[in-house]
């Protein structure tokens, strides 16, 4: 068979499944024990902030003794404090973001001068989305310190012990999102601490690849991903978001032992494209290592080794003659000529 060599956009690629997550996961657990009813909410239903999700009725014996009051009053002191630091880490998520902005402004007409390249603006454009999420993700910590001491300042309010039919304690969504698992389902008694509820918000997913410790060293934050095999018939854009510096052992199928690399991709294309995606689905992420417009390229299967370098053969006046060549980047399908 013969192919023709031509000039066309070629790229590097590397391709692996990864699984998507929520980036904030909020496990809503039992203030207090008491007596959960049903819980009538379902996976998939959308709760908003501050709405109540169930109330814990009394139990049939006190729940607040001495020993329990006291213990209510120290987790009323911890929320209080855990609050305060929530709030001090969002104040440095706020700095860290607008420290962000301000290096993204200024690198903006500098790239349009040709004074800097194009991976020194992806990176600053990287670290301005990472400091945006991190803002984000502060804000909701925020806001579950505030709702954890209101649930723990309910239970010390109450002055005698739950045995009363009107004192009960409402257990509240700490954000807007979707309801990702009911743990609790049937009506019954729960301890303290008990998981009732998992809410998240579905449009804040991430894909979580694993790849091989020598091609995660290739990759960089900013670099673009296309996501495939995700129930779509056109590939997501992503971006790379972060490249875990630690790796961990692994076994293949094989049985064989390989090195791994977490890497984090962020979703850019529109959620409306893909809001049928949840969380722990599978997909498969193509990075784009290196590409190009205008490259001459051959086939990989037309390339060989030759002596110490590489050979085509050559079709001329009807016959192949072999004619050494240097070759470039090698893509999936065909290699460049240099």
């Amino acid at each position: 068979a013969l192919a023709s060599a031509e000039r066309a956009p070629l790229a590097v690629t590397l391709t692996e499944e990864g699984r998507t997550r929520v980036q904030n996961r909020y496990l809503i657990s039992a203030p207090v024990a008491a007596f959960a009813p049903r819980i009538q909410l379902q996976e998939g239903d959308a709760v908003s902030a501050g709405q109540e999700l169930l109330r814990l009725q009394p139990m049939p014996s006190a729940v607040l003794d001495a020993r329990s009051r006291s213990e209510s009053e120290s987790r009323v002191e911890r929320a209080r404090a855990a609050l305060l630091a929530a709030q001090s880490e969002h104040e440095a998520a706020a700095a860290s973001h607008e420290l962000a902005q301000q290096e993204w402004q200024r690198l903006q007409p500098l790239f349009a001068q040709g004074t800097i390249s194009r991976s020194m603006l992806d990176r600053a454009n990287a670290d301005l989305r990472r400091s945006a999420a991190e803002l984000r993700s502060a804000n909701h910590a925020v806001e579950i310190a505030r709702q954890d001491l209101r649930q723990a300042e309910a239970v010390i309010a109450l002055d005698t012990p739950l045995t009363q039919g009107e004192q009960t304690i409402p257990v509240v969504a700490p954000v807007n999102g979707r309801v990702l698992q009911v743990h609790h389902q049937s009506a019954g008694i729960v301890q303290l601490a008990d998981p009732l509820l998992c809410v998240a918000d579905p449009a804040s997913l991430e894909v979580v690849v694993e790849v091989l410790s020598d091609d995660a060293v290739r990759l960089q934050p900013g670099m673009p991903v296309q996501l495939h095999r995700w129930g779509g018939a056109e590939p997501l854009a992503g971006v790379v978001s972060v490249v875990e510096p630690g790796g961990f052992t692994k076994v293949s199928a094989l049985g064989v032992e390989e090195q791994r690399v977490r890497v984090i991709v962020d979703i850019v294309s529109p959620y409306a494209l893909w809001q049928g995606l949840g969380d722990a689905y599978r997909v498969a992420a193509t990075f784009v290592l290196w590409q190009q417009d205008d490259v001459l390229q051959v086939p990989n299967g037309a390339v060989f080794r030759h002596a110490d370098g590489w050979a085509v053969f050559r079709v001329e006046q009807q016959r192949a003659r072999l004619r050494p060549v240097e070759i470039g980047r090698r893509g999936e399908q065909q290699v460049q000529i240099t």
